[in-house]
């Protein structure tokens, strides 16, 4: 997804936190995972910013796993929206392909809008898919339980996408809590993408977790 997309729900954190938003597609070079990762800790570097609170949504949260492996030292703490989790190899290309047709249903027109522009880096998006297609995030997530990083894992009701119980799971061997986004009274589904399209929401919830991030 293009940053843009995320701006309304950072604008709701803004008053409390300084919010960086990547772009983690349009690299300088070929994509790969490390060079991903490089280019998000010289992103903190040019910045000057020591130590950060990281929040990743989906494909997101594998790079915020890989950055937070890397330098614990300099994680004050994750959040991890409906993130790859514990999907291992190939499993979570099954899970994609296997209801086409539904998922293209329930993609909302911001969602659709923002994956269309990330087309704009055809082949970076290519390799960045394979390798969250293919890669095994196990040794990433005892690095930062060891580590003793506080996490927290937020997810969708209806995450139609990723499965609810690899994200219980993923939470279990972080030593992260685990909480699940229910549908107020009036709301429609809280489906994998509530972080852009119930921004409001999704703040709420995150004030819940007591983030060091927001106590200011």
């Amino acid at each position: 997804m293009q940053p843009g997309i995320y701006v309304p729900m950072a604008r709701l954190l803004a008053d409390r936190t300084r919010v960086l938003i990547p772009v983690i597609l349009a690299l300088p070079e070929r994509w790969t995972f490390e060079h991903a990762v490089d280019c998000l800790e010289a992103t903190l570097d040019s910045f000057e910013l020591r130590r950060v609170s990281l929040l990743g949504h989906s494909f997101g949260g594998g790079l915020e796993l890989g950055l937070t492996a890397r330098r614990p030292d300099r994680t004050v703490e994750c959040v991890f929206s409906d993130a790859l989790a514990v999907n291992s190899r190939l499993s979570l290309t099954r899970e994609a392909l296997s209801h086409p047709v539904r998922d293209l249903r329930l993609a909302t027109a911001a969602a659709v809008s923002a994956f269309m522009r990330s087309w704009a880096h055809p082949v970076q998006l290519a390799r960045s898919a394979l390798w969250a297609f293919s890669s095994d995030r196990e040794a990433d997530i005892e690095i930062i339980a060891n580590a003793g990083v506080p996490c927290h894992v937020l997810w969708a009701e209806q995450d139609t996408i990723l499965n609810q119980r690899d994200g219980i799971e993923f939470a279990r061997r972080l030593n992260a809590t685990f909480n699940v986004a229910e549908r107020p009274s009036g709301y429609g589904p809280i489906d994998h993408d509530w972080m852009f399209d119930d921004p409001e929401l999704f703040a709420a919830h995150l004030d819940k977790l007591g983030l060091e991030a927001l106590s200011a």
